[in-house]
């Protein structure tokens, strides 16, 4: 007879992008690709974006070492709403007191502030331009321009945020070609590590609204590094002052960039839906 585990879990979401947060610090997590997947489905399982795993530090210049893993099992790097959730998490279970806290990721060193109003302050970490940093198979340039089948010459904006971005600026998001772009301009062999898509639509200098085709998840409500992104762009652009408020559909951001060398910072909302458990079969 099969031996099983009860994997305790809490589901969290921060303007509509749903985490599953697991709690290693005790215990290790085993990211087994079947059991990503089933914590990830919808319809089998119980149903997230990202499944997050916040596990004890792995030196004294931080207070977590936190993993991130995609629907389809692959792990990244940075995930800005993810880490507004792993702020409160840590607050609700008990394992740090502290208001301020520094995370280590696979690629980022991140700084963390929970606000008296429940919401939480990121700091992301400076913006990286130069295409190798990206990865990028294309010449530096302010703006980039890639064929893409069936849609022609698309133009965009290419930075890393401790994961790879392309910015697009577009009419109206509503109306835009998100998963047909997003799709092909994430699979074009420029981005050997694929990216995530942003359509950025700019109403005023100091507001705009944006859609993210995510890496591994396609589109969804919201993504806090994409936000960053868009920020970014939209500074060097000269479309955006150094604070911004973006428009997601799952909530709006808050976002500050005081330029280039500088870090951007993400403010946003985030709660607990609920906490549950999972029967799997003991690796």
């Amino acid at each position: 007879m099969a031996d099983f585990v009860k994997l305790r879990f809490t589901k969290m979401q921060g303007t509509g992008n749903d985490f599953v947060v697991i709690d290693a610090t005790r215990a290790p997590f085993v990211p087994e690709p079947a059991l990503l997947a089933r914590l990830t489905d919808r319809r089998y399982g119980v149903g997230c974006d990202q499944v997050l795993v916040v596990e004890a530090a792995g030196g004294a210049d931080v207070d977590f070492d936190y993993r991130i893993f995609n629907a389809d099992g692959s792990e990244v790097g940075q995930c800005g709403n993810g880490a507004r959730a792993l702020a409160r998490f840590v607050a609700d279970r008990g394992l740090s007191t502290q208001r301020r806290l520094t995370v280590r990721t696979r690629s980022a060193r991140l700084q963390l502030e929970r606000l008296d109003d429940g919401q939480v302050r990121v700091n992301l970490g400076a913006p990286r331009l130069a295409p190798e940093e990206i990865p990028l198979r294309l010449p530096a340039a302010p703006h980039y321009q890639l064929e893409l089948p069936g849609e022609g010459r698309v133009a965009f904006a290419a930075l890393s945020m401790g994961n790879p971005h392309a910015v697009l600026r577009v009419e109206d998001v509503d109306t835009a070609a998100v998963e047909r772009i997003g799709r092909a301009l994430q699979q074009h062999p420029a981005f050997p590590e694929q990216v995530n898509v942003g359509f950025l639509q700019v109403q005023n200098p100091r507001h705009g609204r944006l859609r993210v085709y995510e890496r591994g998840a396609g589109e969804t409500l919201a993504c806090g590094s994409g936000a960053c992104a868009a920020m970014v762009a939209g500074v060097l652009a000269g479309w955006f002052e150094p604070q911004v408020q973006l428009a997601m559909r799952g909530g709006a951001l808050q976002l500050e960039w005081a330029g280039p060398g500088q870090p951007v910072w993400l403010t946003g909302p985030v709660e607990t839906v609920f906490e549950g458990e999972l029967e799997w079969p003991r690796p």
